[in-house]
């Protein structure tokens, strides 16, 4: 039985992440998530999710994985967002894709 059941889900899309959550997510996996930290399930219209799990005392988040969320991880700074409310999911903002370019494949 999971022993996490009692915890209220909620799916975290990177549209709606909050400063809280992508800390927690940074402090669950400060070297990143690997394929054994994935979790897959099927979302209301039977599409394929992948997420990593985050948990504070009475939530289970699951935090959907993409390109945008690895990067943010990465470029976390705590101070990027003192200005914001820790639930405010303006505060988290869409990375530049040009930023998101990894520039070690060049030869």
């Amino acid at each position: 039985m999971d022993k996490h059941a009692h915890l209220k889900k909620v799916i975290v899309d990177f549209k709606k992440l909050t400063p809280e959550v992508l800390k927690l997510t940074v402090q669950r996996y400060p070297d990143g998530y690997d394929d054994r930290d994935i979790i897959s399930f099927k979302n209301a219209n039977g599409e394929r999710v992948e997420a990593v799990e985050v948990l504070t005392k009475d939530t289970k988040y699951l935090v959907k994985i993409s390109e945008k969320l690895e990067y943010t991880m990465e470029n976390y700074d705590e101070s990027d967002y003192e200005d914001f409310d820790e639930d405010d999911p303006e505060a988290v903002v869409e990375p530049n894709p040009e930023d998101m370019v990894d520039g070690d494949d060049e030869d």
